[in-house]
């Protein structure tokens, strides 16, 4: 009798292991294996000659940010490190994409006027994703993007108050001024894709998570313009790459 029971036995012992996930024999849940981690470019930025020194700021206008700044602020349009690492360039991928389409970040992206200014002096969102514009200052502000392929807005905020933005088309890169004070200056790059970054106080950044192809990079600057590169890269490859503006008439 209990021969005849035993391949039913073996038979449901095994149906019970694969829906399980097991092979039979195996200890653990079987799992796909891993994505190849995708291509990256990374690099750096860095500003040639002699750093122009920042202009001192005047903020006696409102007394509540001067009292924020005793020893005075100083303009952000071109910040360099002793290197010449150069800070708030946004690098992207300008061409290779093809008609690739993303899904928009659930995450929304922070601006913050914080001290009479703003931080970052350059952000960069997706096009549809939510920008929180907050106030952390004991004064009223006024945020005023001036894009040309955008809907403009021109939105005062008092302290604490809540605020937040969305810009449908990608533009490199869209203007902010505030218009109670004129020495508040930012940008806001606006991209379709995810493959961007803004350079840090060392000039570095690095755009990851690519697949394999030639691709155009374009390193983007609010003062000393636009360069490009066209690179070709592998599967799992790294590539670094190296932007170098120099000064311009004006800057």
């Amino acid at each position: 009798m209990r021969k005849r029971w035993l391949p039913f036995v073996i038979l449901g012992a095994l149906a019970v292991c694969f829906a399980a996930g097991m092979a039979p024999g195996a200890g653990f849940t079987a799992k796909a294996a891993p994505p190849a981690p995708g291509a990256a470019v990374k690099g750096i930025v860095k500003f040639q000659g002699t750093i122009p020194k920042p202009s001192h700021i005047d903020m006696s206008a409102d007394p509540k940010c001067a009292q924020i700044h005793p020893t005075g602020a100083t303009t952000e349009d071109i910040v360099a490190d002793g290197n010449g690492g150069l800070q708030n360039v946004v690098v992207y991928v300008s061409d290779g994409l093809g008609d690739r389409k993303f899904e928009t970040p659930q995450e929304a992206a922070v601006i913050e006027q914080k001290g009479c200014m703003y931080k970052p002096h350059v952000v960069a969102v997706r096009a549809n994703q939510e920008l929180k514009v907050v106030n952390a200052d004991p004064t009223t502000h006024n945020i005023h993007p001036a894009p040309n392929n955008n809907r403009e807005f021109n939105q005062t905020q008092p302290p604490g108050l809540p605020l937040s933005a969305t810009f449908a088309r990608e533009e490199i890169a869209i203007p902010v001024k505030c218009n109670i004070h004129p020495w508040m200056r930012s940008y806001i790059a606006v991209f379709k894709h995810p493959y961007f970054a803004v350079t840090v106080k060392d000039g570095s950044f690095e755009i990851g998570n690519l697949s394999p192809g030639t691709y155009t990079i374009t390193a983007w600057h609010e003062k000393l313009g636009m360069t490009f590169q066209k690179i070709t890269i592998g599967e799992s490859e790294t590539k670094t790459i190296e932007f170098v503006f120099k000064a311009q008439p004006g800057s």
